[in-house]
Order: structure tokens, then sequence, then C-alpha cells
């Protein structure tokens, strides 16, 4: 906890078996062939960007989201009683999947659902090893502590549309400059099954996947129940922004994941 207050993430290594995550691996193989607008491709490509709301369509990430080593850290970190705020899978193939500009998530929350405070939790699962060549996550240590600035916020006319894509949120060259020379840049980099927590005003992004090798980011969003969206706000569509906001519960922990089957 001390070290995710001052450096804003935390990578718990290898905290999911390899069985474990084949079965999580073929349950995304099965839902990214479900079409709908949950499904965002690569711009020029069509190859598959992300995916939303799986938990939504597939048991195993339903029951994913409640085991204890995925809300677990939320309850301790954000508050007792959390429920998911967004839930999104982003796959990187191998020799083209592409990047994410610069940014921090809280901005784009609050543009788009007037998210009044940042007292959520991102926890990411690796599906695949995480490596220096195949595209991670990188953060500046640090930089959510410096606090966010409303001048910088987006309103809801100025976004394309219903995703908020990095891009549009991206933070300029010269803030960056300023940025990594205060806090630095470290990727989080482990082998699949692990997760990393991280505050959602730490500033990360990705490079392009230059590598033969995958990279798949399971990405689920932990929100105070009391830190809903406004009433009076259009919500989003609900792949995007949850409409279940009852507190999540966890299960019994004594079995383990098969495919089409619980995570305990």
């Amino acid at each position: 906890m001390s070290a995710y207050q001052e450096r804003g993430f935390v990578v718990l290594r290898a905290l999911f078996d390899a069985e474990e995550i084949e079965s999580l691996r073929t349950a995304f193989a099965r839902d990214a062939q479900e079409p709908g607008p949950h499904r965002v491709q690569e711009d020029g490509t069509g190859e598959l960007r992300a995916v939303y709301a799986s938990h939504q369509r597939q048991p195993a990430f339903d029951s994913l989201i409640r085991s204890p080593r995925m809300l677990g850290p939320a309850r301790q970190l954000v508050s007792p009683d959390v429920y998911m705020y967004q839930f999104k899978i982003n796959s990187k193939p191998a020799f083209s999947g592409g990047g994410w500009s610069w940014h921090e998530d809280f901005i784009a929350w609050r543009a788009a659902d007037d998210l009044p405070e940042p007292r959520l939790l991102n926890v990411a699962l690796f599906l695949d090893d995480a490596t220096e060549h195949n595209g991670p996550v990188i953060f500046l240590p640090g930089s959510h502590r410096r606090g966010g600035s409303d001048s910088r916020f987006r309103s809801e006319a100025t976004l394309s549309g219903e995703h908020v894509d990095p891009h549009e949120i991206a933070l300029g060259r010269d803030e960056m400059r300023e940025l990594v020379a205060r806090h630095g840049m470290e990727s989080a980099k482990g082998p699949a099954g692990s997760v990393v927590l991280f505050h959602p005003q730490l500033v990360h992004g990705s490079a392009t996947n230059m590598s033969p090798l995958p990279r798949r980011l399971l990405i689920a969003t932990y929100n105070d129940v009391r830190n809903q969206p406004p009433l009076t706000r259009q919500v989003r569509p609900d792949y995007l922004v949850g409409r279940d906001t009852r507190a999540l519960r966890s299960d019994d922990e004594s079995r383990t994941i098969s495919d089409g089957d619980l995570i305990r």
C-alpha cells in the first residue's frame, strides 16, 4: 500500500497460474468473435484493438472480477464497497499492435461521464508475458500525486464518440518533457498471470508492438460505490460504463479457473 501511494503502481508477479491464464485466453478468443460496438478496431488495418465488457458475456471474466486476487486490492486501496466501472482487454497482436498515447485515465472519465473523484483502481492482468519488446505499459512513477487539472478536461462536445481513445486526451510534448524529467519512466513487465495495480491519475502510455510476441492486457477498473456518475448525466452505453453499481462480493477461494468455469 505504501509503494502504491508513493509510486502510483505496483506489480504483483505471477498472481494467476498458467492453467488459469490459458482458460482466460480461450474465453477472450471466443468473446473477440462476438460482433457489436464493444469491439474497437485499429484505424487502417481493422485489427482488433480492444474489447469492452467481456465480463458481461463470458462467465470466466464475471468470476474473475470477484476473485480475491483482483477484488481484494481494490477494497484495500479504494473502498470496502466497489463495483465494476469498466472492463476491457487491450489486444496488441504480434508485429502490428498499435500504441497508446500518453494520458491519464481520470481525464477521460471526468470528461465523458462527469465522474466526481478519482476514487478508482485499475487492476491489470497480463494475459501474455509483458517484456521490453512487445509494447509494455510505461508509467511515470509518482505522477499521480501532482493532481489533475480541470483546465485539461475536455467537454463532451469535443470527444469524437462514446469510446474515448487516449489520443483525444493525450498530454502534450512540452508537458511530457517536464513530467519525465521530474518522475522518470518505468515499464511494467512480468510473466503472464502477473497483475499491475495503477492509479487513475497516473500518467502512462505504450508503444507499438514490433515483436513477434502478442501482448494482451486485461484491465478491470473498480470504482467506489459512492463515486458514481451523476444521475443527471446521460451515461454512456453499459459496455463502457457499468450499470450494476452493487458492491461486489468475492466467492470462495478454494477453486481455480477452467474454461467456462468460475475463477476463485
